[in-house]
This record gives structure tokens, sequence and C-alpha cells, in this order.
């Protein structure tokens, strides 16, 4: 069933009025009568109307996609009737007895029914077009909504086996070279499974819980590269209950670990951030989140932020999902050695 949806009563009222009234000021300028009595007719007839069609639309037709053929018996009948019973209304308001048009001049009572029917059809239809059109742009942002949540799943789906095969491949090799570290990181990827699976399942979680999952992830990490890999977790007391996406920084994490660190022969240092940006409770503002290390650094050719691979595309696509254009990832090299991605999205 398609959702009725219409401006508010209050806007229809005054649309009704309004029309009532140029219709009154035309009367009068060809019309014997002065300005008074063809406005008080005026309004009594087309509020009538607008009323009986109000009435018919709200009760009789539940569902204009399937039901619009009610309209064309339902408005006609409710133009009829309502200019009857206004006419009585003003007649009675006015002490005339304007009636007496249908024995003496039934030409203008004629005239002025069809010209009444006339304006309640066009604005029945006003109404209709509007109401559809507005339901119309709902469905769609609806189905757009619908297809980016799936999206998102999508992504999220993909990204936990892409972080859980990394972390196997790195165990496997570990295996060979050093099998009591490799025990120990075994132990802690089952520690990290048994905390973090069922909670990435969810969509969205605290910042706080978002670093406890890299805290997790690092603490692996480090089984395998020793002192060659030191990090620093900075989250602000006061952001720690924000909700973000789950598992966003997972894959700026592992590709910093990747390309920045691992390539490098001592290693480096990992500093992930949060803060915000913009003033605290004004609207505009946004979070900011970074991942910064002291690795090898960025290559010249990748110095764009077009850079490729699946962590970065995956960050970009969920930012575009969830926030637009208003989500945005940069990856720059920092000056000093190393390379930074820092992800900026509303808090809104």
């Amino acid at each position: 069933m398609t959702e009725r949806i219409h401006d508010p009563l209050l806007h229809r009222a005054l649309l009704a009025l309004t029309v009532n009234s140029l219709i009154a000021l035309a009367l009068s300028l060809f019309d014997e009568h002065g300005l008074w009595m063809n406005m008080v007719y005026s309004q009594c007839i087309g509020l009538s109307i607008w009323g009986l069609i109000e009435v018919a639309l709200r009760w009789l037709v539940s569902d204009w996609d399937q039901q619009w053929r009610r309209l064309v018996l339902l408005v006609p009948l409710a133009v009829v009737i309502g200019y009857l019973l206004g006419t009585l209304l003003a007649d009675t308001l006015l002490q005339h007895n304007s009636l007496g048009y249908l024995g003496e001049q039934p030409g203008k009572f004629w005239g002025l029914l069809l010209m009444s029917l006339g304006v309640g059809t066009s604005m029945a239809y006003f109404y209709l077009s509007r109401s559809q059109l507005v339901a119309q742009r709902q469905r769609t942002e609806q189905a757009l909504r619908l297809a980016a949540e799936s999206r998102l799943k999508l992504l999220e789906t993909q990204l936990e086996p892409h972080m859980l095969f990394n972390t196997l491949a790195n165990l496997r090799m570990l295996i060979s070279i050093d099998p009591e570290r490799a025990q120990a990181m075994l132990d802690h990827l089952i520690a990290y499974l048994r905390t973090t699976l069922s909670a990435s399942r969810t969509t969205t979680h605290t910042l706080e819980q978002e670093f406890d999952r890299l805290r997790d992830y690092l603490a692996l990490m480090e089984v395998r590269m020793g002192p060659r890999l030191q990090y620093t977790l900075d989250l602000p007391q006061n952001l720690r209950g924000l909700a973000v996406p789950a598992l966003l920084l997972q894959p700026l994490v592992e590709n910093s670990i990747k390309h920045g660190l691992e390539p490098k022969v001592e290693g480096g240092h990992i500093t992930i951030r949060a803060s915000l940006q913009g003033q605290q409770g004004q609207q505009g503002q946004y979070l900011c989140l970074e991942v910064a290390d002291t690795g090898c650094g960025l290559k010249p050719a990748n110095e764009t932020a077009d850079q490729s691979g699946f962590g970065l595309t995956q960050v970009r696509e969920r930012l575009v999902t969830l926030y637009g254009a208003a989500g945005t990832l940069k990856l720059v090299a920092v000056p000093a050695g190393g390379a930074s991605a820092t992800v900026v999205f509303p808090m809104n």
C-alpha cells in the first residue's frame, strides 16, 4: 500500500482561503454585488467544497495508486454538495436567497457551479500530484537507504575475513622460525576472536571499543614483530562514548604495519589518536581519527589521494556509504618519515 502524504492541514486551508478570496475579487469586477457579499459566498462555498474533498480523500481513498479512479466520482459529488451547502450557509449569514438564481437566472447559477467544479477539481489534482511526488521521493530515498545499508554490510563482511587471513598468514610464517612466539600469538588470536567476533556483527560501537580492538590487534602483531613494533593509543576521556562505525580503523592499522613498519629493518612506532574538529555544542562538529607511523613512508608514485588497495578502498567506501561527501580519508607522507592516514566524518 502506498503511504498517504499531504501538506500540513493548515497549509491546505490557507491555500483554499487564498483561492476563494481571488475568486471573490474576480467576481466583483463583473458582478453587481459588492465585494463583501461575494467574499462571504466564495468562502462559504469554497471551504465547504474543500472540507468535503478532504473528508472524502481521508476516509474513502486510502491508496491513491489503486483507488485514484474514485476521485472521478468523489470530486464532482463533493463540489455539487459543497456548492449547495456553502450557498445555504451564506444565505443564512447574509439573509439572502441566492438559490433563487436557479429559477430567475439559471445560466448564472450553472456558470458558478461549473466554475466551482473546475476549481475544486484543479485543487484536488494539485494535492494528488504533490502527494504522489512526495511519496515517490520517499520510496526512492528508502530504496537508496536500503541499498546503502546492504552495501555497508557487504563491506563489513569483507573486512572481517581479510583481517583474519592476514593474521593467519603471519602466524604461519612465524611457526617455522619461532614456534614459541607462534604459540603465544595463537593464544592472543584466540582471545582476540573470542572478544571481538560477536561485537563485529554490529554496525556501530563506541570509540572506546574501537580502540580496545585495535589494542588487541596490535598485541597480536607485537608478538610477531617484537620490539620492532611500538604503539600509542591516544583517546581523550570525553570521546570514549561516541558511536563510530565498527572496525573502521582496522584496515588503516594493518596497512600501516604491512607497508610502513614491516619493510623497515628497525620497525617503528604507530600512533592512533582521536580528536574533535569544530566548537563543542555547535552543528558541523567532526570527529577526526588519525593513524600515523614512522615507517617507510609513501612511495612518490603513491602520494596522491587516489591510492588503491583493499584496506584504503574499504574505508573510503564505508565513509561514502555512511556520510556521503562529508566523510573523508586523507593519506599523506610525514616529513620526518612515515605516513599518516586521517579519517574525518560528521558527528551528527
